[in-house]
């Protein structure tokens, strides 16, 4: 069955959310709300505009809004007539949702899919009264907030739902929309919101029991544990305190269990301030500065960081080293992560077998729906179920019959496979994900083909080789181009298909070059080793565009300044619909000189010249330097994949893996694609415009520091761009690439030298922050 189509009724925060991912993806949808009083379409206009202007974005490219039809489901319900699947988005109460369905099934072709995005209603309370053909085609689809950014789709399948219908829902949810699918029992709150609203709460508890602050709560269970830096309080700040209130008491009203909020809590919510969207909630923004709860007193205090003794060395070991370790942080801080791990695990092995299928869906759903990086039983195997055990008694809880069930931990390896314990006992393979490569796989597989703490070299099969970046945020330097320069050779020996570049990581393909090593050789005045590491880049990057094969690169999340430079030269680049592709440099007082500045002057240029001569008229060559001029000075950045290719970065050929978790995969099937008849392309050369570009660009960056627009600093970087891009400031002549990497080198390095550049590199290594100096 193909999707073609998408009616989403609701266009409140989520079903907007839907819609705009929907659309984003390239789908057509039909967006509904109930008609207004005094404009039938007030609320799904309000709805619309409200994912139009969602900070962060719901939609990847803002274009990409015209694929939406509104409508209200009072006058124009037929506008689904069409549709392939339709998305209940509406109030969470059983009877609207029900009349909606009878509705439905009046005006939606046969062989239309129904599905629920509800949180916590029952399937099968929702389809009393259903025909057996709407009971078919009907399942549940539980979408998580924002929908463009986490990862998680519970999918809830009902004993009536079609097989059918099932796998085209995760098949379309897979790979058009880019979730990771798990599939939920039909009970109370699924799987993540059963077990992560739990342990928010119950973090809520514990605080008030161990006399800590909103702060250090917040600091204690963000990214020290494995979780998103909005931690707990956070976290309920953006998802709005109102909706948290509602969801706890729809999970304590269908299970019958503790998901009370202490009075405190409530008497915020009395008082309006419901998170981010009335500006005031744990956390209050006045101006720049931000304010924390005093839960005792309710008022807000200036927010503090916590200095809690023994975290400091915590975080520099690995994640599941930290998480036993923060086990015993001194005082109250350690009782603290005690009791809420000793609850959260001993409810999450209690009601495992009620809620999934398996341990893995679990570890998936925490991991994809709330942004943890590991699971919760992945996280009980790193603490020791020995100790885990002990932590649950000391706690005065029941040992629960699933940790009596395994056998030492809840994962092993056998061989190269991964076993998982089975929920009835005994060990079975954890189900792979269809359609993706995994690194870990690889190297348990031994498909090692050479490695360093930079860099690893990997066998992808079919003679595809993998390039993987190891350094903290992918950070490039002598060490991966030393592997990547082995790698090439090591395919034309052995006559391989070809190349995939890509990682895996939850933030960055790669951030750049290795800031902090080139500040300290500047400072030192390393000058010739400079030039040679400039010059290796640009070798590196060249290669990648003259191999006699071809080569893929994979970028994701942030790819910045020389990760941009990279995918800039690949053959053909297979992107996560999340990439935020920049060429950066101006932000830390330099200019692009791994060849980004040459290769976006060729491209701009080259892209001019199917125009040039038709019907008698000639491009204006100055447009395309203008053009990557504008690109570069003003550091743009794209928000998404498809935000990238018009900007520039990405180009016909190139594709989007909305599945980030496919990307590696998508990207070797492209090496083979390309391989069968590959010839390296071969770039001759352009006519650089000399001091008549120069001119114009100089005039331009003068106008701007005479608008005070600019620092004298900025001047300088925008004048020594400009110089590059120009070919220099004689006659027009004709340029290789060669020609324009040389300018750019030496337009580099001069910036480097300048005391200015280097306050910048400092500052930004220091703070993340730009310097406008």
């Amino acid at each position: 069955m193909r999707i073609k189509k998408v009616g989403v009724v609701g266009a409140g925060t989520m079903g907007s959310g839907i819609a705009a991912l929907l659309a984003s993806a390239g789908v057509p949808v039909v967006l509904l709300d109930i008609p207004g009083k005094d404009d039938p379409l007030e609320f799904v206009k309000r709805g619309l505009e409200r994912a139009k202007k969602a900070r962060p974005a719901a939609f990847m490219r803002k274009d990409r809004a015209a694929l939406i039809t509104i409508g209200n489901t009072r006058d124009d319900l037929e506008l689904l007539g069409d549709v392939d699947w339709v998305i209940e988005a509406i109030i969470e109460k059983l009877e609207p949702k029900q009349e909606l369905y009878a509705r439905l099934e009046e005006v939606l072709p046969e062989h239309a899919i129904v599905s629920s995005n509800t949180s916590g209603i029952p399937m099968k309370a929702l389809l009393e009264g259903r025909s057996d053909r709407f009971k078919k085609r009907f399942l549940g689809t539980h979408f998580f907030n924002p929908p463009r950014y986490l990862h998680l789709l519970e999918i809830i399948p009902t004993p009536h739902t079609d097989p059918a219908v099932l796998e085209a829902i995760e098949n379309f949810g897979d790979r058009i929309l880019g979730k990771g699918l798990v599939r939920a029992k039909d009970v109370p709150g699924f799987i993540a919101n059963r077990l992560g609203v739990y342990g928010m709460l119950r973090a809520v508890a514990l605080m008030e029991k161990h006399d800590l602050t909103i702060d250090e709560v917040d600091a204690l269970t963000g990214p020290l544990i494995g979780r998103p830096k909005s931690a707990v309080f956070r976290t309920a700040d953006l998802t709005g305190l109102d909706v948290l209130k509602m969801v706890a008491e729809e999970l304590a009203h269908t299970t019958g269990e503790d998901f009370s909020l202490p009075d405190w809590v409530l008497k915020v919510i009395e008082g309006g301030c419901l998170g981010d969207k009335t500006k005031c909630g744990f956390y209050k923004k006045e101006g720049k500065e931000i304010y924390t709860l005093d839960w005792k007193t309710l008022e807000y205090r200036p927010r503090q960081k916590p200095k809690i003794p023994g975290v400091d060395e915590a975080k520099q070991l690995s994640l599941p080293k930290r998480i036993a370790a923060v086990l015993d942080l001194p005082g109250k801080y350690g009782a603290f992560l005690r009791d809420l791990f000793a609850v959260s695990s001993q409810y999450t092995l209690a009601k495992t077998p009620e809620i999934a299928y398996d341990v893995v869906s679990v570890d998936r759903a925490l991991k994809w729906g709330f942004g943890w990086r590991m699971g919760p039983f992945e996280q009980m195997d790193a603490v020791g179920l020995d100790k885990t055990a002990e932590l649950i008694e000391a706690a005065g809880l029941e040992k629960p019959e699933l940790l009596a069930k395994a056998e030492g931990s809840f994962y092993k390896k056998e061989g190269a496979s991964r076993q998982m314990l089975a929920l009835e006992g005994g060990y079975v393979p954890v189900p792979e994900l269809p359609g993706v490569i995994e690194i870990q796989t690889l190297k348990d597989a031994g498909k090692v083909v050479k490695e360093s703490k930079d860099a690893g070299l990997y066998d992808l099969g079919d003679g595809v080789l993998l390039l993987e970046f190891r350094t903290k945020m992918g950070a490039l330097g002598e060490g991966i181009f030393k592997m990547l320069d082995y790698g090439m050779k090591y395919i034309e020996q052995n006559d391989l298909a070809g190349l995939v570049i890509g990682r895996e990581d939850e933030r960055a393909f790669s951030a750049g070059a290795n800031l902090a090593l080139i500040l300290m050789l500047a400072q030192e005045g390393e000058w010739d080793e400079l030039e040679m590491a400039v010059k290796l880049f640009q070798k590196s990057t060249m290669r990648l565009r003259e191999a006699p094969f071809p080569v893929v690169v994979a970028p994701f999340g942030l790819t910045l300044g020389g990760g941009a430079e990279m995918t800039l030269h690949a053959d053909r680049v297979q992107a996560a619909a999340e990439s935020y592709i920049g060429l950066v440099e101006v932000g830390v007082g330099l200019i692009p000189a791994g060849g980004g500045t040459k290769e976006l002057l060729f491209r701009f240029t080259e892209d001019l010249a199917p125009y040039t001569g038709a019907m008698g008229a000639e491009a204006d060559p100055f447009a395309a330097v203008k053009r990557a001029f504008e690109v570069i000075a003003m550091a743009k950045t794209s928000t998404s994949a498809l935000e990238a290719f018009e900007i520039g970065y990405l180009q016909k050929g190139d594709r989007i893996s909305m599945n980030k978790d496919r990307l590696i995969a998508d990207a070797k099937q492209r090496v083979l694609d390309l391989a069968p008849d590959y010839v390296s392309p071969v770039r001759g050369k352009i006519t650089a415009l000399g001091k008549e570009a120069l001119g114009n660009l100089k005039y331009a960056v003068w106008s701007f520091r005479e608008a005070g627009q600019i620092t004298d600093h900025e001047v300088r970087i925008a004048s020594e761009l400009a110089y590059v891009l120009s070919g220099g400031d004689g006659p027009r002549r004709e340029v290789s690439e060669w020609d324009i990497l040389d300018l750019e080198r030496e337009a580099f390095l001069k910036l480097l030298g300048t005391r200015k550049t280097q306050e910048r590199i400092a500052h930004t290594l220091k703070t993340g922050k730009t310097l406008r100096n």
